[in-house]
Order: C-alpha cells, then structure tokens, then sequence
C-alpha cells in the first residue's frame, strides 16, 4: 500500500466537493471573521500564564461550534470526526500534521461563551418551540423546592448530585388536537402529552425566513407574555405580526398597537359558541403565513437534531442560541443560491 501524498488528499476533497460538501458552501458564503470582536470579547480559555500550549484561535473554535451543532455532536464525537473527516478539516483549515482541539478543549471554550454571555452579540452579528432536555427524576418535596426556587436541602448535602441537577428546566403540556379515525368519529378530548424541557421563542420574517430575535425560556413559560419581551423586529420591513391564539391576549394587542405593530394574531373560539365562519376563514388564511414558523423549528429539530444535553438555562440559551445562528447560515446560503440562478 502506497504512502498517501499531498495531492492524493487533494483529489479526495475534490471529489467531496462534487458530491456536496456542505461544510464547502459555508466556507464559500459566510465570513466567519466577522465574529472575531464579540469572540476575542470573551474570556479566553488559556493565557499560557502557566505554561503549556498556546490556545487555539477563537474564529477556528467557533467554527467547530458550528460543525458540532450542524451534526448534533457530543465533545467527544466531535473531537473523533475532526481527527477522522477531510471535510472537517478543510472547513477548519487544518491539515494532516497539524493539532486538533481536544473535547475538553470545546467544551471550556464553550463554557467561557456561556458565561460571558456572548451569545447574543454572535447572533447579532449574523443578521416558540419545544426543545427537549434530559428528564429529571424529582420528587414532590423536591419539586415544590424547585418551584418555589429553593435548592432542596439533599441536593446541598450532596454536591455531585446538585451539580448534575437541572433547577431551570420545567414540566409543562404540550396538547395536541383530537384527529379523526377511521369511522369518521373524532374523540372529545385532544391529548394532553407532558414535556420536560427549555423552549424556543423566535420571530421570522416572513418573506426570507430568517430568525429576526429570539429568547429561551423554561418550558413552562408563557409563549403570550414573551412578544412583550423583545420578540418583535422594528428594523423589519413590513409591521404585520402573524401568531397563534397562545399570543392573543388585550396585553399584547395593546402593546403592537402602541409600537406601531398591525396585529395577524389568530382569534380564540368563542367559549361554548362555534367559530364563525368569517374567523374560521380568517385564521385559515393567517396559518398560511404562520406556519413558516414552525418550519424554521422544525429544520431545527429534524436537520440539526437540536436537543439539549446540558444543565441550566444559560447553557441551554448558549445551545438554542448556536442552533439559530447555524439556521440562519443555512438559510443564508440557500438564498445566495436560489439568487444567483434568478
């Protein structure tokens, strides 16, 4: 067996760009220098005060952020595929010989992002849905703890169990409507499914689907009350506001009303009352819109596999947050794609 050489590797990227490298498009359409300022902002990961290797350069380790959340990798997974992948080397600008961040390296440089809170500068930079955690195994004492924001008193004992504990993440009904069978009968109830977990809060523009602004949250959180929270767009090009019932309420309508917002929001059935037919039209033509944003998150879900792995709801922000900045990069080249066949 021959000693592969340089343009042996060559020819093997060459051939995986022909078949679709889709690290390659991101390389060729976003400029990842332009996250240098708010990167370089953070705190850095290793000063070499006490010696050792000098640390990796910040662009490169938001790069494999990027990689990471695209393929939904564990530390250690990714750390394997940039060893083992040529297209994940090329992305990076690494080569054969040169020294690949370990998964203890990627999780300290993301722990430092998380906690200078630079998540919202990186996703500002660039331009509500269910997200599912690991579950808890509380009990009804702990629980009530947990609700009323204490920390139970066995967790303070045990530190290892504490640190392992997610005290942000919350329970919460995720309902789903009643389908027809197979008879032609439909149940009286609609299912009622329990969720453990973070949520997603996100405002898409309409025309080029891209997320606009957005807020984590735990699951048990409000959708309505977070449109009051910074979820609009003024710098959009049009003021209409498309959103379900779950956002109808005299608060918000007044709220768009005063910032100069023209509410879509869907209409509630009347209580013991059929919807009118005119509402019924009405909210018909609104799920038009609407759903594009459940398109978005479910790209999200279904593309990126989005879960959350981690404890806490700043780290869970830090993941909700890669993932939006990824989507929108993924959106971004499919525009620059379909605008250069026009």
């Amino acid at each position: 067996m021959k000693q592969p050489g340089f343009f042996d590797v060559e020819e093997r990227l060459a051939r995986l760009s022909g078949l679709g490298d889709q690290l390659e498009a991101f390389s060729r359409t976003v400029d990842f220098e332009v996250f240098r300022p708010d990167l370089d902002q953070a705190p850095a990961y290793s000063d070499g005060i006490k010696g050792g290797r000098p640390p990796f350069d910040a662009v490169l380790m938001f790069k494999i952020l990027v990689i990471q959340t695209l393929n939904n990798l564990s530390d250690e997974r990714t750390e394997y595929l940039i060893n083992d992948r040529l297209s994940f080397m090329r992305f990076l600008g690494l080569r054969l010989s040169d020294r690949v961040p370990d998964a203890k390296t990627v999780w300290l440089f993301r722990e430092h992002l998380t906690q200078a809170g630079a998540i919202d500068g990186l996703f500002n930079r660039f331009d509500a849905t269910l997200v599912a955690a690991s579950k808890q195994r509380n009990t009804n004492a702990e629980k009530a703890d947990l609700q009323a924001g204490r920390i139970p008193q066995d967790w303070q004992d045990k530190p290892a169990k504490l640190f392992h504990k997610d005290r942000h993440a919350r329970w919460t009904l995720k309902f789903i409507k009643a389908k027809r069978q197979d008879d032609g009968t439909t149940p009286s109830t609609d299912l009622a499914i329990p969720f453990f977990g973070y949520k997603s809060h996100g405002s898409i523009d309409r025309k080029f689907r891209l997320i606009r602004k957005w807020k984590a949250t735990d699951a048990a959180a409000s959708d309505g009350a977070r449109l009051r929270e910074g979820l609009l767009d003024r710098i959009n090009t049009a003021s209409d506001i498309w959103a379900d019932t779950a956002y109808r309420s005299k608060a918000n309508e007044a709220f768009m009303e005063k910032h100069g917002f023209v509410s879509r929001v869907h209409r509630k059935k009347p209580h013991f009352k059929p919807m009118p037919c005119h509402i019924q039209r009405s909210n018909a033509g609104k799920s038009v819109i609407r759903s594009r944003v459940e398109h978005v998150f479910a790209d999200q879900k279904s593309q990126m596999g989005l879960f959350i792995r981690t404890i806490g709801i700043t780290r869970a922000t830090m993941k909700i947050g890669l993932a939006n900045i990824v989507y929108n990069m993924r959106r971004f080249i499919f525009l620059e794609r379909i605008s250069a066949t026009a």
